[in-house]
């Protein structure tokens, strides 16, 4: 560009408080990039193109620009500019910004920081240099140059970090950017050495969150993610406050133990107010403690839902080793006819012409008092004479999460129901041929959560109530019984 006029812009505050905010505030030289990003976002930018380099940084974008008011501006500090407009002129953005110190973080990392705007018929140059700022006594003024406006540049600003005092690496950058920036924002796209970035996307059971106080809405989504791919990295759930992350919480998730690396997301509240270097919240502000009280409700409702999905992992384990557990008491029974209850039962292969055990389970239908097995349905033939009904033990169920599996003995059948009873409730109980088992009992919670002992335990209590119904009159008998059987569910062949 073509110089037409040499002048100086002066800022407008002590030099004390420019250490302050460039070196001591932005101690991570990657926020000074999100900084840029987000000046560009609230100028109205649609692209914005970081190049990263081993000896100067450019961020480029097509926003509006800076006329030679705005320049004058940009270099105020403590500018309530922001304040005043916080809706973006073209495209109704709410600003990100507030405090106009975000340019001089790179003074956390760079010696020299050049600044080329361009905004309708105004261009300008300004070279903001570290070394001349320190030999600078009380006044200070920056060198700006006029320039000949360029046609095909068109409105927007390039930002020139050189003088690097500080390595970037490039995944801890990008990191950086798509925590920190509004890459969801329509008509907003940041680009990192040629390549564009996008917001991550996390796969898991997507909750999400919309409530409100007196001083906004709280929105956003909360993620539980598979066990699988649980990650103690980054902890916690994204705050943002208009589209860029100030900070992750716990909310007091540290006490929930494993599934604390589960929980991901984010939510959004623009309400509350954050510190100048926008790496936390006012803390004592009346509007973060109404949104610490929004956010126990949203936890409450996290921790019900792993509570609930927990429990479906649990009965569906409990399912199969009900199951496991049967076919072996079916293996032993056939093997030892005179122990059975229920007379001789053929032993083949499951589903086989031999008769093998059928393990089917019944289908959950709430608070029910009585529930009978359905009958499989039978089509009428001339040819062949009907078929005699099985009869079906009849399972009562106390809750609705109770676990009802049959185990078909010849002509007869067996059903074992694990339910809830209570600590105080006996461990297991026989009525009719339906054996009930207790899983608030001290014993089952114990032994469920062994897998090399589960099968065995429940076997114990099968064979056990198997083993009274064969012998009712003498305990002993029933004992010696259930060991024999016991003994050859565990046989392996």
């Amino acid at each position: 560009m073509q110089v037409k006029e040499k002048k100086t812009l002066q800022v407008a505050v002590d030099k004390r408080h420019i250490v302050s905010i460039g070196e001591r505030l932005y101690t991570e030289s990657v926020e000074l990039l999100r900084e840029l990003i987000n000046n560009a976002y609230d100028a109205d930018a649609t692209e914005v193109r970081v190049e990263i380099g081993p000896e100067q940084i450019v961020v480029k974008d097509n926003g509006s620009g800076l006329d030679a008011e705005g320049l004058k501006q940009y270099f105020l500090v403590g500018s309530d500019e922001k304040v005043l407009h916080s809706r973006s002129p073209k495209l109704g953005r709410a600003r990100i910004g507030q405090f106009g110190i975000g340019k001089f973080a790179s003074l956390a990392a760079a010696s020299c920081f050049e600044v080329i705007t361009q905004h309708r018929d105004f261009a300008a140059r300004v070279i903001f240099d570290k070394k001349a700022w320190e030999e600078a006594k009380d006044e200070w003024h920056i060198p700006c140059e006029i320039l000949v406006p360029d046609s095909k540049r068109g409105d927007g600003m390039t930002v020139i970090l050189s003088g690097l005092s500080k390595s970037f690496d490039l995944e801890e950058v990008e990191k950086k950017i798509i925590e920190g920036v509004p890459l969801k924002a329509p008509d907003f796209a940041v680009f990192l050495n040629k390549r564009r970035l996008y917001p991550r996307s996390i796969i898991g059971q997507r909750i999400p969150i919309l409530e409100g106080c007196k001083y906004g809405a709280v929105s956003g989504e909360i993620i539980i993610t598979p066990t699988s791919m649980a990650s103690l990295k980054d902890l916690g759930v994204e705050i943002k406050v208009k589209g860029a992350t100030v900070k992750r919480e716990l909310f007091g998730m540290e006490t929930w133990g494993k599934a604390v690396a589960r929980i991901k997301g984010e939510i959004n509240a623009d309400f509350l107010p954050v510190t100048s270097d926008r790496s936390n919240f006012v803390a004592d502000s009346d509007e973060y403690q109404e949104f610490l009280k929004v956010m126990v409700k949203v936890m409450g409702i996290i921790k019900k839902t792993l509570g609930r999905e927990a429990d479906r992992r649990e009965d569906r384990k409990a399912s199969r080793v009900v199951k496991e557990a049967l076919q072996r008491i079916h293996k032993a029974l056939a093997q030892n006819p005179d122990l059975s209850p229920f007379g001789p039962i053929p032993y083949g292969e499951e589903g086989g012409v031999g008769g093998g055990a059928a393990v089917g389970e019944t289908k959950k239908k709430g608070l029910e008092g009585l529930e009978v097995q359905p009958q499989e349905e039978q089509l009428p033939s001339l040819s062949k004479p009907k078929r005699k009904k099985r009869r079906h033990p009849l399972v009562k169920k106390i809750t609705p999460n109770a676990i009802v599996r049959r185990m078909r003995l010849g002509t007869d059948s067996v059903s074992v129901c694990l339910d809830f009873f209570g600590e105080s409730g006996p461990e297991c109980f026989s009525e009719g041929n339906v054996v009930y088992i207790n899983r608030d009992h001290s014993l089952f919670r114990r032994e469920s959560q062994k897998a090399a002992t589960y099968t065995m335990y429940l076997a114990r209590l099968l064979t056990q109530e198997i083993s009274l119904m064969k012998e009712t009159r003498s305990p002993r008998i029933a004992f010696n019984r259930q060991s024999k059987l016991l003994k050859d569910a565990f046989i392996e062949e």
